[in-house]
């Protein structure tokens, strides 16, 4: 009702299971899957600023006690893994997402729906679909993000946030 209301597409889908990038986080956090689950998949179209409205849609959700966890990954090219020839753009790529999600709500919603003119951006991430579900957390915050996890996996650059 709330992505419905702010003139977003929503339908329900009871035939598919949980896909991946929430069953293996959710697996971890919450092995005894004791809290219901609400699985968001991102729009086939790809675009950040609709999953940035998404996420402003279910900002009051937040104020009832809801998570809304955006499971993907700062940086997700399967040819880069592993490969010491993309530290250095995946890094860059990292440092501009870092500095883009620490700004505050309008700001970072703008950096964001522009990501593709970052350093690096499509060499990071030569498909968007890993990298929306952050856009839908940063769209249910005005906060600037917490940068909670930076690490060097498999030779590059992978950070994650938090939005209070």
């Amino acid at each position: 009702m709330l992505l419905r209301d702010a003139g977003l597409e929503a339908s329900v889908d009871t035939t598919r299971g949980l896909d991946h990038g929430v069953f293996v986080p959710l697996k971890v956090l919450l092995p005894e899957a004791e809290i219901p689950v609400v699985e968001m998949s991102v729009d086939r179209r790809l675009d950040p600023a609709k999953h940035i409205a998404a996420g402003r849609a279910l900002a009051p959700l937040r104020h009832e006690g809801v998570l809304i966890l955006g499971s993907g990954m700062s940086f997700h090219n399967m040819r880069g893994y592993g490969d010491p020839r993309f530290t250095v753009p995946s890094q860059a790529f990292d440092n501009w997402l870092s500095d883009a999600a620490a700004q505050e709500g309008t700001e970072r919603a703008r950096r964001l729906a522009e990501w593709e003119d970052a350093p690096a951006a499509r060499l990071s991430h030569p498909k968007a679909e890993h990298l929306l579900p952050l856009m839908v957390a940063a769209g249910a915050s005005d906060a600037p993000a917490a940068h909670v996890y930076a690490e060097k996996v498999l030779e590059t650059a992978i950070s994650g946030f938090r939005f209070n």
